[in-house]
């Protein structure tokens, strides 16, 4: 029940990032989403933060690169995204997550691949460019596929990046670990939120603004980071990642029932050439798998 939370949560924070898309700026989101986060989980941080703050501050580079990536990019990214795309075709490409980071796992730490995972690699991508494209080979040919597609997909590279040096983060208690990716994250892009509002961006205070921050600061961000490693915890990592599925799953109807959009036949074929490529991955006995 609480990977399955997780997912729902996950998959609709692609479908409120599309759904105030023109009435809240991408960057203005992911700065009070990450703010009001870390606001959220201070107060349960704070003993645990307090007894390590020497071992903070001894790893801090890499906890920044943690930040910068994980939290500080990639939501902003795939928030951007969102205002060029369906929610639709960035939740086809983040079911690529799993061989993305497996071939960053590799190339960044020359971790075994297989051949059978090199395989699913293969297939996986097939997908992502359908989705891209449009299953239309001529905009494939021709480079030229949705910008806002691109953006995600430059978010989940991230993301890849971000989960495969998740291996070297120190050890401290979850919370806090938490607490300073959230911190961070906020920081991060504090200069580019300023900067959005200087450029013009307008945030108003309505209940469509409030309801959106409070969604993405509350459900994806604290309550789906808990419900996920207390899911591990409870039935092991590999099983855990199975529930990722459900991510474009529920996204899917969440973007059809509240935002309208139609599922296409190039959806369908991309998402099952990803899970594809996916499944094969898993079942490789040397595939990578990060939590």
């Amino acid at each position: 029940m609480l990977l399955a939370l997780t997912a729902l949560f996950w998959g609709g924070n692609f479908v409120m990032g599309r759904g105030v898309a023109g009435h809240v700026p991408p960057i203005s989101l992911a700065f009070l989403r990450w703010s009001i986060a870390t606001l959220i989980i201070l107060p349960f941080a704070w003993p645990h933060l307090r007894r390590e703050l020497a071992v903070v501050r001894q790893h801090w580079p890499i906890l920044f690169f943690l930040a910068a990536t994980g939290g500080g990019s990639f939501n902003t990214l795939t928030y951007i995204g969102l205002n060029h795309t369906t929610a639709l075709n960035a939740l086809v490409l983040n079911s690529a997550a799993p061989v993305l980071i497996a071939l960053a796992c590799y190339l960044l730490f020359r971790d075994r691949v297989s051949g059978l995972q090199g395989v699913g690699i293969v297939i996986s991508l097939v997908g992502v460019l359908t989705v891209i494209s449009k299953g239309a080979l001529d905009v494939l040919l021709s480079l030229k596929p949705n910008a806002g597609d691109l953006w995600v997909l430059g978010a989940m590279l991230i993301w890849a990046v971000y989960t495969a040096f998740l291996r070297q983060r120190p050890r401290v208690h979850w919370l806090v670990f938490a607490f300073v990716l959230y911190f961070l994250s906020a920081a991060v892009n504090l200069p580019f939120f300023v900067g959005e509002l200087i450029a013009g961006a307008e945030l108003h205070l309505t209940w469509t603004t409030v309801l959106a921050v409070g969604y993405v600061s509350v459900f994806p961000s604290v309550l789906a980071y808990l419900f996920y490693n207390r899911g591990v915890e409870l039935i092991g990592g590999t099983r855990a990642g199975v529930f990722m599925h459900l991510i474009p799953l529920f996204g899917a109807i969440f973007a059809i029932g509240f935002l309208g959009e139609t599922l296409a036949p190039y959806h369908g074929v991309g998402f099952a050439l990803i899970v594809v490529g996916v499944t094969l991955a898993a079942r490789s006995p040397s595939a990578t798998r990060t939590s």
